[in-house]
């Protein structure tokens, strides 16, 4: 099945030579139609966006138009493959963008490892995009490039591979909290992986309000004080309280476990020695920490994983389309904590009726990117992040009438 997979996916992309293509919105099909579109009449909407900015979200692609920017350092569980290779994943991120949400966007591998190259780079292109989304930049490199762009910038920046999985792993606990009765935040969490993902997840959690936090990576625990700890992982520390053990030392009595590591790290041992009614994410790829089958014989109450092929799949579809789209709505000068708190919330709200074998929705539920986008611009306007305010039921329906119109093209 998996050689089957692979010589599909071969075929697929050589058949098409790539995943996306840009199309006209209007017609170029007579002299008049070149002259309205192109010289003179294109003249027209300069002139208004040179004298009023702001304007150029009306007359241009700008406000539906997002960046998948990326170096190919980080890609998938490929590693440092480059941005040649990198390409295939950016045009999918590309196609799931205009998919899931409406949005246009466009693929940008950058041949270069220097962080300060890579922010220049984005910083030059920006007045052509709405919005930047960061992607398969590797840690902690990717830290520095999102918070630089952050306060250099007037436009949303997203680092996908950090707060995506962030947000949908949020959501995937609201909903499990009713299954298992607990309160997250008593929660004793234990996440093994001090990445983009890792960190970004114990961030959002601990702002949230869960206390009890531990991040892991191959030496241990990470605490204040810790040798060798490099900048990201020491003001990680800073926030997490003090815990010094291993993992299987940690996971004793702990409520869940959060992998962004690596397979088969987490033992039908160490499992059984968490807290009654345990949660397992494991959310390595292609190979999770633990084998589901594994995780529930040992005790697990609940089992997520990265995989299509499991219950409970951790993906990012289901966040970033509908945060970008909701902050590109109100045109958003960025996306805060509070934005990506209310897409996980909303993400959690699609699923009616949480069970063990379903805590967060499907991909293709048309509600998903329809109630985070309503969601995100909602708390955009909230905060004063928003340049403009829109109907925000009226956004909710575009967005579901989008994805359902894109499904029946497809």
């Amino acid at each position: 099945m998996e050689m089957d997979i692979k010589k599909a996916a071969l075929a697929l992309h050589k058949e098409n030579r790539g995943k996306f293509a840009i199309v006209s919105k209007v017609p170029v099909s007579s002299r008049e139609d070149l002259s309205l579109a192109y010289s003179p009449g294109v003249a027209e909407p300069c002139l208004v966006i040179a004298n009023e900015p702001e304007k150029v979200f009306e007359y241009t692609a700008k406000g539906n138009l997002v960046a998948v920017v990326s170096n190919g350092t980080a890609v998938l569980g490929l590693g440092d493959i480059g941005p040649l290779a990198a390409m295939p994943v950016m045009e999918g991120k590309a196609i799931l963008f205009k998919k899931f949400a409406g949005i246009d966007a466009i693929p940008i591998c950058l041949d270069t490892k220097d962080p300060d190259a890579i922010i220049e780079t984005v910083k030059l292109m920006a007045p052509t995009f709405g919005g930047i989304n960061l992607e398969d930049i590797a840690a902690p490199q990717c830290f520095y490039i999102e918070e630089k762009l952050k306060s250099l910038l007037d436009i949303p920046v997203f680092h996908d591979d950090q707060h995506g999985t962030a947000v949908v792993a949020l959501a995937g606990l609201i909903n499990s909290m009713a299954i298992v009765n607990k309160n997250l935040f008593d929660l004793n969490v234990v996440i093994n992986g001090a990445g983009a993902a890792g960190t970004a997840i114990a961030r959002l959690l601990v702002r949230i309000g869960v206390k009890n936090v531990a991040v892991l990576d191959r030496q241990g625990a990470i605490y204040q004080g810790r040798e060798k700890l490099n900048e990201a992982k020491t003001d990680l520390a800073k926030i997490l309280p003090v815990r010094t053990g291993s993992l299987a030392e940690e996971l004793k009595g702990a409520d869940v476990f959060i992998g962004v590591s690596s397979a088969d790290i987490l033992t039908a041992e160490m499992v059984k020695s968490m807290n009654k009614n345990a949660i397992i994410f494991a959310l390595a790829n292609p190979n999770p920490e633990i084998k589901p089958e594994l995780a529930l014989e040992s005790g697990a109450a609940i089992v997520a994983t990265g995989r299509s092929d499991y219950p409970n799949q951790i993906n990012n579809v289901l966040g970033f389309p509908g945060i970008f789209r909701g902050a590109l709505a109100v045109r958003a000068r960025g996306i805060s904590e509070g934005m990506k708190e209310a897409a996980a919330k909303a993400i959690a709200l699609c699923v009616k009726n949480p069970t063990s074998q379903m805590i967060i929705p499907g991909p293709f539920d048309p509600d998903v990117p329809a109630i985070v986008a309503r969601a995100v611009a909602e708390a955009a306007i909230r905060e004063g992040l928003a340049r403009t305010n829109v109907d925000l039921d009226r956004l909710r329906e575009e967005v579901r009438s989008d994805f359902q119109a894109k499904t029946k093209e497809v």
